[in-house]
């Protein structure tokens, strides 16, 4: 049996999240989700800005967008998405690394039904600071991806160093939204999730339902 690849999200190891692959890009389940369902796209590439993909990785991307959507919108029995990408440190990204938001609705799931975007521009969203908070391996192939395309100045180095953007001076600060006593979820927790979402997924391609 072949090893499984290991799959960096920026200098982050988190293959046992991924719970869907393609030739250019990965899904992958949420750290510290917003809402239930609440999971990432990425791009196999360590890439900071969407411009920076090729026109065949935003296409293979965007269409696996649209798929994991679809899915986890009936996994989860939403009535709609959320689909968003902070494109660069001044629009609020802290991994240096292309991902795209998808999260389940429910009708009076929120307060206010924007209240989402605050959630993901403050600290409760902030997927930099919630990986270190977790001390989540970073491994030296991953840094160095990361200082690849962003010079050293944009490492991760350790559970304690702090964001360093290689353009902007680092993701902006935002209020921060009263989550309760919202943590980090453990490997075993995200692994299982992960496994369950792959074995539903493929279930659905089965039934053509995705």
């Amino acid at each position: 049996m072949a090893a499984v690849k290991p799959v960096y999200f920026g200098a982050f190891l988190v293959t046992s999240q991924v719970f869907y692959r393609t030739a250019h890009c990965f899904a992958l389940v949420n750290l510290k989700p917003l809402l239930p369902g609440h999971v990432l796209v990425c791009p196999n590439r360590v890439v900071p800005r969407l411009k920076d993909l090729s026109t065949e990785e935003v296409t293979d991307l965007f269409l696996t967008v649209q798929k994991i959507g679809k899915a986890v919108e009936r996994i989860y029995k939403a009535d709609a998405l959320n689909i968003a990408m902070q494109d660069g440190a001044a629009a609020g990204q802290s991994v240096p690394h292309v991902h795209t938001h998808i999260i389940p609705r429910q009708m009076q799931d929120l307060e206010k039904e924007d209240q989402i975007y605050t959630m993901l521009e403050s600290d409760d969203g902030d997927l930099l600071r919630n990986y270190l908070e977790a001390r989540h391996p970073s491994t030296l192939e991953g840094m160095k991806a990361i200082a690849g395309h962003h010079g050293p100045a944009a490492v991760i180095g350790d559970a304690d160093s702090k964001a360093v953007s290689g353009g902007g001076g680092g993701r902006p600060k935002f209020p921060t939204v009263n989550m309760g006593e919202r943590k980090a979820r453990s490997e075993k927790v995200m692994k299982e999730e992960a496994e369950w979402l792959a074995k539903c997924l493929k279930e659905q391609e089965e039934e053509g339902l995705c």
